[in-house]
Protein backbone atom coordinates (compact mmCIF):
# COMPACT_ATOMS: atom_id res chain seq x y z
CA UNK A 1 0.00 0.00 0.00
CA UNK A 2 3.12 2.35 0.69
CA UNK A 3 3.52 2.14 -3.29
CA UNK A 4 -0.01 3.64 -4.01
CA UNK A 5 -0.29 6.67 -1.63
CA UNK A 6 -0.04 5.40 1.58
CA UNK A 7 2.55 8.40 2.68
CA UNK A 8 1.62 11.36 1.01
CA UNK A 9 -1.98 10.66 2.58
CA UNK A 10 -0.66 10.41 6.11
CA UNK A 11 1.41 13.49 5.47
CA UNK A 12 -1.51 15.16 5.11
CA UNK A 13 -3.89 13.59 7.64
CA UNK A 14 -4.96 15.86 10.85
CA UNK A 15 -5.01 12.34 12.52
CA UNK A 16 -3.62 11.77 15.91
CA UNK A 17 -3.79 7.93 15.21
CA UNK A 18 -3.57 5.68 12.27
CA UNK A 19 -4.40 2.03 12.69
CA UNK A 20 -3.50 -0.40 9.88
CA UNK A 21 -4.34 -3.98 9.94
CA UNK A 22 -2.95 -6.99 7.70
CA UNK A 23 0.63 -5.33 7.38
CA UNK A 24 1.72 -8.44 5.77
CA UNK A 25 5.69 -7.82 6.96
CA UNK A 26 7.61 -7.69 10.01
CA UNK A 27 8.94 -4.24 11.12
CA UNK A 28 12.37 -4.93 9.74
CA UNK A 29 10.61 -5.94 6.20
CA UNK A 30 9.53 -2.07 6.09
CA UNK A 31 11.25 0.52 4.15
CA UNK A 32 12.56 3.27 6.44
CA UNK A 33 10.09 5.58 5.45
CA UNK A 34 7.29 3.01 6.57
CA UNK A 35 8.45 2.31 9.77
CA UNK A 36 9.63 5.34 10.60
CA UNK A 37 8.18 8.37 9.41
CA UNK A 38 8.56 12.06 10.43
CA UNK A 39 7.28 13.08 13.51
CA UNK A 40 4.93 10.01 13.89
CA UNK A 41 5.92 6.87 16.35
CA UNK A 42 5.17 3.71 15.35
CA UNK A 43 4.30 0.55 16.77
CA UNK A 44 4.23 -2.80 14.23
CA UNK A 45 2.82 -6.29 15.16
CA UNK A 46 4.01 -9.03 12.87
CA UNK A 47 2.84 -12.79 12.76
CA UNK A 48 4.71 -15.60 12.97
CA UNK A 49 4.07 -16.52 9.60
CA UNK A 50 5.85 -14.72 7.17
CA UNK A 51 4.15 -12.76 4.38
CA UNK A 52 0.95 -12.56 6.47
CA UNK A 53 -1.80 -10.85 8.81
CA UNK A 54 0.03 -7.90 11.04
CA UNK A 55 -0.88 -4.49 12.37
CA UNK A 56 0.54 -1.29 12.40
CA UNK A 57 0.26 1.54 14.57
CA UNK A 58 1.15 5.63 13.65
CA UNK A 59 0.77 8.20 16.34
CA UNK A 60 1.54 11.53 16.95
CA UNK A 61 2.13 10.92 20.67
CA UNK A 62 4.26 8.14 22.03
CA UNK A 63 1.68 5.19 23.83
CA UNK A 64 1.92 5.11 27.26
CA UNK A 65 1.83 1.36 26.55
CA UNK A 66 1.05 -1.12 24.21
CA UNK A 67 -0.52 -4.96 24.99
CA UNK A 68 -0.16 -6.82 21.54
CA UNK A 69 -1.98 -10.81 23.33
CA UNK A 70 -4.53 -12.00 24.69
CA UNK A 71 -2.13 -15.03 26.42
CA UNK A 72 -4.16 -17.80 23.82
CA UNK A 73 -0.99 -18.98 21.52
CA UNK A 74 -3.40 -19.72 18.73
CA UNK A 75 -4.63 -16.40 18.64
CA UNK A 76 -1.35 -14.33 19.33
CA UNK A 77 0.99 -16.32 16.90
CA UNK A 78 -1.22 -14.31 14.00
CA UNK A 79 -0.14 -10.75 15.01
CA UNK A 80 -4.09 -9.57 15.15
CA UNK A 81 -3.81 -6.84 18.16
CA UNK A 82 -2.07 -3.70 19.53
CA UNK A 83 -4.31 -2.05 22.76
CA UNK A 84 -2.61 1.01 22.97
CA UNK A 85 -3.23 3.27 25.46
CA UNK A 86 -2.65 7.12 25.73
CA UNK A 87 -3.60 8.53 29.01
CA UNK A 88 -7.18 7.91 29.61
CA UNK A 89 -7.68 6.76 25.95
CA UNK A 90 -7.12 2.96 24.74
CA UNK A 91 -6.69 2.32 21.85
CA UNK A 92 -7.72 -1.37 20.47
CA UNK A 93 -6.54 -2.05 16.79
CA UNK A 94 -7.77 -5.51 15.54
CA UNK A 95 -7.44 -7.59 12.43
CA UNK A 96 -10.10 -9.96 12.98
CA UNK A 97 -10.02 -13.02 11.47
CA UNK A 98 -11.55 -14.53 8.14
CA UNK A 99 -13.98 -17.37 8.26
CA UNK A 100 -12.93 -18.81 5.19
CA UNK A 101 -10.59 -21.34 5.21
CA UNK A 102 -8.58 -22.01 2.11
CA UNK A 103 -10.88 -23.18 -0.26
CA UNK A 104 -13.24 -20.80 1.30
CA UNK A 105 -14.91 -23.36 3.54
CA UNK A 106 -16.15 -21.44 6.17
CA UNK A 107 -13.56 -23.71 8.24
CA UNK A 108 -12.30 -20.60 10.08
CA UNK A 109 -15.34 -19.49 11.15
CA UNK A 110 -14.68 -21.23 14.82
CA UNK A 111 -11.16 -19.28 15.35
CA UNK A 112 -12.52 -16.54 14.15
CA UNK A 113 -15.48 -15.90 17.10
CA UNK A 114 -12.80 -16.99 19.63
CA UNK A 115 -10.66 -14.23 18.87
CA UNK A 116 -14.27 -12.07 18.95
CA UNK A 117 -14.89 -13.69 22.11
CA UNK A 118 -11.29 -13.67 23.90
CA UNK A 119 -10.98 -10.11 23.13
CA UNK A 120 -14.29 -9.07 24.55
CA UNK A 121 -14.07 -10.69 27.72
CA UNK A 122 -10.54 -8.73 27.87
CA UNK A 123 -12.09 -5.88 27.30
CA UNK A 124 -15.43 -6.68 29.85
CA UNK A 125 -13.81 -4.84 32.83
CA UNK A 126 -12.28 -1.37 31.20
CA UNK A 127 -16.03 -1.12 29.87
CA UNK A 128 -17.89 -2.01 32.93
CA UNK A 129 -15.59 0.88 34.73
CA UNK A 130 -16.26 3.18 32.34
CA UNK A 131 -12.99 3.19 31.13
CA UNK A 132 -12.45 5.43 27.54
CA UNK A 133 -11.99 2.11 25.19
CA UNK A 134 -12.32 2.55 20.93
CA UNK A 135 -11.97 -0.87 19.47
CA UNK A 136 -11.56 0.03 15.72
CA UNK A 137 -9.43 -2.02 13.12
CA UNK A 138 -11.00 -4.70 10.07
CA UNK A 139 -14.08 -7.14 12.04
CA UNK A 140 -14.56 -9.05 8.70
CA UNK A 141 -18.44 -8.65 9.11
CA UNK A 142 -21.10 -6.82 8.32
CA UNK A 143 -23.31 -6.45 11.06
CA UNK A 144 -27.06 -5.83 9.43
CA UNK A 145 -28.51 -6.18 6.16
CA UNK A 146 -28.17 -2.10 5.46
CA UNK A 147 -24.08 -2.95 5.67
CA UNK A 148 -23.46 -4.61 2.66
CA UNK A 149 -25.16 -4.32 -0.86
CA UNK A 150 -26.02 -7.76 -1.64
CA UNK A 151 -27.45 -8.96 1.86
CA UNK A 152 -29.50 -11.49 0.47
CA UNK A 153 -26.96 -12.87 -2.10
CA UNK A 154 -24.53 -13.61 1.05
CA UNK A 155 -26.30 -14.76 3.48
CA UNK A 156 -24.18 -17.85 3.44
CA UNK A 157 -21.03 -15.88 3.05
CA UNK A 158 -18.28 -15.40 5.89
CA UNK A 159 -19.09 -12.16 7.05
CA UNK A 160 -22.54 -11.70 7.10
CA UNK A 161 -23.47 -15.65 9.08
CA UNK A 162 -26.06 -15.56 11.69
CA UNK A 163 -23.30 -16.84 13.97
CA UNK A 164 -20.67 -14.08 13.09
CA UNK A 165 -23.42 -11.45 13.02
CA UNK A 166 -24.57 -12.69 16.18
CA UNK A 167 -21.60 -11.74 18.36
CA UNK A 168 -21.61 -8.80 16.74
CA UNK A 169 -24.37 -8.29 18.16
CA UNK A 170 -23.54 -9.54 21.83
CA UNK A 171 -20.90 -6.56 22.08
CA UNK A 172 -23.34 -3.67 20.92
CA UNK A 173 -25.93 -5.53 23.72
CA UNK A 174 -23.02 -4.92 26.02
CA UNK A 175 -22.88 -1.64 25.36
CA UNK A 176 -20.03 -0.76 22.32
CA UNK A 177 -21.31 1.70 20.20
CA UNK A 178 -20.98 1.72 16.17
CA UNK A 179 -19.43 5.09 15.84
CA UNK A 180 -20.69 5.46 12.25
CA UNK A 181 -24.00 3.84 13.12
CA UNK A 182 -24.44 6.27 15.86
CA UNK A 183 -24.44 9.91 13.17
CA UNK A 184 -25.34 7.77 9.96
CA UNK A 185 -28.40 5.97 9.61
CA UNK A 186 -28.38 5.16 5.59
CA UNK A 187 -27.59 3.00 3.68
CA UNK A 188 -24.98 2.91 0.55
CA UNK A 189 -21.57 2.97 2.89
CA UNK A 190 -19.22 0.59 2.77
CA UNK A 191 -15.41 0.56 2.93
CA UNK A 192 -14.76 -2.76 1.46
CA UNK A 193 -15.19 -4.10 -1.93
CA UNK A 194 -13.82 -7.06 -4.19
CA UNK A 195 -11.15 -6.35 -6.69
CA UNK A 196 -13.08 -7.62 -9.42
CA UNK A 197 -13.55 -5.08 -12.37
CA UNK A 198 -16.36 -2.18 -12.25
CA UNK A 199 -17.27 -3.46 -8.40
CA UNK A 200 -16.29 -0.61 -6.74
CA UNK A 201 -17.38 2.04 -9.25
CA UNK A 202 -20.89 0.35 -9.21
CA UNK A 203 -20.60 0.51 -5.04
CA UNK A 204 -21.16 -3.02 -4.80
CA UNK A 205 -19.65 -3.34 -0.83
CA UNK A 206 -19.74 -4.50 2.64
CA UNK A 207 -19.20 -2.17 5.74
CA UNK A 208 -16.41 -4.75 7.34
CA UNK A 209 -14.74 -1.60 9.18
CA UNK A 210 -15.54 -0.09 12.31
CA UNK A 211 -14.47 2.04 15.30
CA UNK A 212 -16.81 0.67 18.57
CA UNK A 213 -16.45 3.22 21.58
CA UNK A 214 -17.06 2.18 24.90
CA UNK A 215 -19.98 4.32 26.09
CA UNK A 216 -17.81 6.44 28.13
CA UNK A 217 -15.08 7.11 24.97
CA UNK A 218 -18.44 7.50 22.81
CA UNK A 219 -18.98 10.97 24.68
CA UNK A 220 -16.19 12.29 23.76
CA UNK A 221 -16.81 11.15 19.91
CA UNK A 222 -17.87 14.32 17.85
CA UNK A 223 -18.17 12.87 14.12
CA UNK A 224 -17.72 9.69 12.36
CA UNK A 225 -16.81 9.26 8.79
CA UNK A 226 -15.92 6.76 5.68
CA UNK A 227 -13.67 7.86 3.37
CA UNK A 228 -14.19 5.62 -0.05
CA UNK A 229 -12.33 8.51 -1.95
CA UNK A 230 -9.03 7.46 -0.58
CA UNK A 231 -8.11 4.29 -2.84
CA UNK A 232 -4.69 2.36 -3.10
CA UNK A 233 -6.41 -0.94 -1.30
CA UNK A 234 -9.82 -3.17 -1.48
CA UNK A 235 -10.82 -1.14 2.17
CA UNK A 236 -11.07 2.49 2.86
CA UNK A 237 -10.20 4.51 6.02
CA UNK A 238 -12.52 5.09 8.39
CA UNK A 239 -12.52 7.34 10.86
CA UNK A 240 -13.86 9.57 14.33
CA UNK A 241 -12.67 12.48 15.40
CA UNK A 242 -12.21 12.92 19.12
CA UNK A 243 -12.77 16.13 22.15
CA UNK A 244 -9.18 16.64 22.49
CA UNK A 245 -10.10 15.98 26.66
CA UNK A 246 -10.77 12.66 26.37
CA UNK A 247 -7.40 11.66 26.93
Amino acid sequence: MHRKGFLPWLAGSRAQVVALQEVRARADQLPDEVRAPPRWKTHFVAAERPGYSGVGLFSRLEPDEVVTVLGVGELDVEGRLQMARFGKLTVVNGYFPNGNGKDRDLSRIPYKLTFYRRLFERLEKPLRDGGRVLVLGDFNTAHQEIDLARPRENRETSGFRPEEREEFDRWIRAGWVDTFRHFNKGGGHYSWWSQRAGVREKNIGWRIDYVLASPAAMAYVRKAGIHPDVLGSDHCPVSVDLDPAVR
